[in-house]
């Protein structure tokens, strides 16, 4: 499902925005003109109990002792699970595919993040408390460096 039809279904305010080509979210929030913080970059890993969806800013990595025995997907994993995305991108809400998915703390409920949108060339803005609302997501520290 895209990103913005959800949104939309959902009666959520959010900025839908067109960038190029950009293949993580650093480049991303390079091309946004925005914050690497205030991007947001959806994880995949593999865990021993299944897939999980770990969102953290773009200007850090996932700390994977959060998440023991998980390891990176691989891309041939990521496309499996997105399906309805452009190849190798990462919807950030995991739960539209069943996913666990896991918010970094580094994001305030009052500050506005961006997201990828199911493809490398569409992003969209919306609240971080929105997000966690309609992601259903855990909140904590997984965010290394």
């Amino acid at each position: 499902m895209r990103v913005s039809d959800f949104l939309s279904e959902k009666n959520v305010r959010f900025e839908a925005v067109v960038h190029p080509p950009a293949y993580c979210a650093g480049r991303r929030a390079k091309y946004l003109h925005t914050p690497g913080n205030e991007v947001a970059k959806a994880i995949l890993l593999k865990s021993p109990r299944g897939f999980l969806l770990v969102v953290v800013p773009a200007t850090r990595s996932v700390d994977l002792t959060a998440f023991p025995g998980a390891r990176l997907a691989t891309t041939d994993e990521i496309c499996s699970v997105f399906a309805d995305c452009e190849y190798g991108a990462v919807s950030p809400f995991g739960n539209l595919y069943g996913l666990p998915t896991y918010l970094d703390e580094q994001f305030s409920p009052n500050m506005w993040i961006t997201v990828e949108a199911g493809s490398h060339t569409d992003a969209v803005r919306l609240s971080a408390s929105d997000f966690v609302r309609l992601a259903g997501c855990q909140r904590g520290r997984f965010a290394a460096g």
